[in-house]
């Protein structure tokens, strides 16, 4: 089979294809014959070098996969056999086939296009997992998201809408923040030119966000504490502007904040299958019938992830970047 890889980190142009032998699927595996793969920010971070694959996983990036179960592995329900399917993945995507967990993988429903199922894994389990388990999100309560306009974004604020909350998010421009409202956000305020702990306790009414979904990190975290309610809870999923951040401590006792955050990557495929069953009942139906769909940017053919990569980095797209790899 044909794989996108690098021999050693660096920019989008170390992408080149290489010859592998088709996986056979382990105990409690299914081997995907890969239509399209999601391009996500972890595999720009593992590109860098600054995100290596957890132990057995495959060296190849992607991390999620849309395509057809062509052969299953011991404890694999044989019914899975040639059923469409999308699956989240530690590794492989970028290939033309891909070993899956049999837990991890939600059937593609007849009528949902191929490179919208690819687009959702990820994004799904991210915010399922982070938003309503971690960050125990729920109806009447209002949700601030950063980063609007990402896959993460997009899909957060369609699931919190339909779950019943508020939603404000930020994006760093006019265009964008109109595409977060779009979607569904209550408040999209543009951080380059507004104050968003201002904004949000404005709208807020001074009470905050009851949840806070946070990508950046660095000096974000004291101004999202800032516009976090009392009892608020504050969910840490990336790093972009630095692993460190100076809070002031007694201003979180005195509202009582939570802080908390997460790698879904790394976890046990025990956790993983719990996660995909939680989601299939209870969010998943809001795919088959359409309530929900991914915000698609741009499909690319496999062999130029490199501009996949690139498009990525420059931060222009709205919703999800996929790769074309299947012939189909």
């Amino acid at each position: 089979m044909t794989a996108m890889g690098f021999d050693a980190p660096g920019g989008p142009e170390v992408f080149r294809p290489e010859t592998l032998p088709v996986p056979v699927p382990g105990p409690m595996q299914v081997l995907i014959k890969v239509d399209h793969a999601g391009v996500n920010r972890p595999d720009v971070i593992q590109r860098q070098g600054f995100y290596p694959p957890p132990p057995g996983a495959s060296p190849i990036p992607g991390l999620e996969v849309s395509g057809t179960v062509v052969a299953i592995g011991e404890g694999a329900a044989p019914e899975m056999l040639n059923r469409r399917v999308c699956a989240l993945v530690s590794g492989g995507g970028y290939a033309e086939y891909c070993l899956a967990h049999a837990g991890h993988c939600l059937h593609v429903p007849h009528g949902m296009d191929m490179a919208a199922a690819a687009a959702i894994p990820e994004t799904l389990f991210t915010v399922w997992h982070n938003v309503f388990e971690r960050g125990w999100a729920r109806d009447g309560e209002t949700l601030l998201v950063h980063g609007g306009t990402s896959g993460i974004g997009t899909m957060a604020i369609q699931l919190a809408k339909e779950f019943g909350l508020s939603v404000v998010t930020t994006a760093g421009s006019e265009d964008k923040c109109e595409a977060a409202r779009r979607i569904g956000a209550d408040l999209a305020i543009n951080y380059k030119t507004e104050d968003f702990v201002e904004q949000v306790n404005a709208f807020t009414d001074g009470r905050g966000a009851d949840v806070v979904l946070d990508m950046v990190s660095g000096d974000y975290v004291q101004r999202n504490l800032d516009c976090l309610a009392v009892d608020g809870r504050h969910v840490t999923i990336a790093v972009l502007r630095g692993l460190k951040a100076e809070i002031n401590m007694a201003k979180l006792m005195s509202k009582r904040q939570t802080m908390t955050g997460s790698t879904l990557r790394p976890r046990s495929d025990e956790f993983k299958a719990l996660l995909a069953d939680e989601i299939y009942n209870h969010a998943w139906p809001l795919f088959e019938d359409g309530t929900i769909a991914p915000v698609m940017d741009e499909i690319f053919p496999l062999a130029e992830v490199s501009a996949a990569h690139a498009r990525m980095e420059a931060g222009d797209h709205i919703g999800k970047i996929v790769l074309k790899v299947g012939n189909g």
